[in-house]
């Protein structure tokens, strides 16, 4: 009950607008063609980013155990291309909006899920979404 309150809370209070930055991201990058792995991320943490309580990001290579394209040496360059071009501007706008969620004490729940989204801004490929129940049995 707690995590629905909280994701209406923060999607009516500012959820919304990092949301849509992400998919407005994403659309951009699923323009050029070229940026379509990195539309598919923005997508998948756009949906985060909309309702994040109850949910964790967490590395692909630790959820299934095995290396894919997102995860190696190709996901290290295609996070390097991300952080100049995007990265770098969504997790300047989460940490803004952490800044003024922790000015109010009410508001510091809200201030760590934007810190949970900067950093996953920062390097989204090889990352995704889960629930924070399957998060607990990962590790």
């Amino acid at each position: 009950m707690l995590r629905v309150l909280g994701n209406i809370l923060w999607f009516l209070m500012g959820g919304v607008v990092m949301g849509l930055a992400w998919w407005l991201v994403g659309v951009l990058a699923l323009v050029t063609i070229v940026g379509i792995p990195w539309a598919k991320s923005c997508f998948v943490i756009g949906a985060f980013a909309f309702f994040p309580f109850g949910k964790e990001p967490v590395n692909r290579k630790v959820l299934t155990g095995e290396d894919d394209i997102g995860t190696g040496a190709l996901g290290m360059l295609g996070n390097v291309i991300w952080f100049v071009l995007a990265g770098i501007w969504l997790a300047i706008g989460h940490l803004m909006s952490a800044v003024a969620c922790f000015v109010t004490i009410i508001g510091i729940p809200f201030g760590i899920q934007h810190l949970k989204l900067a950093l996953i801004a920062l390097a989204p490929v090889g990352q995704t979404v889960v629930d924070s129940d399957r998060q607990r049995w990962v590790n």
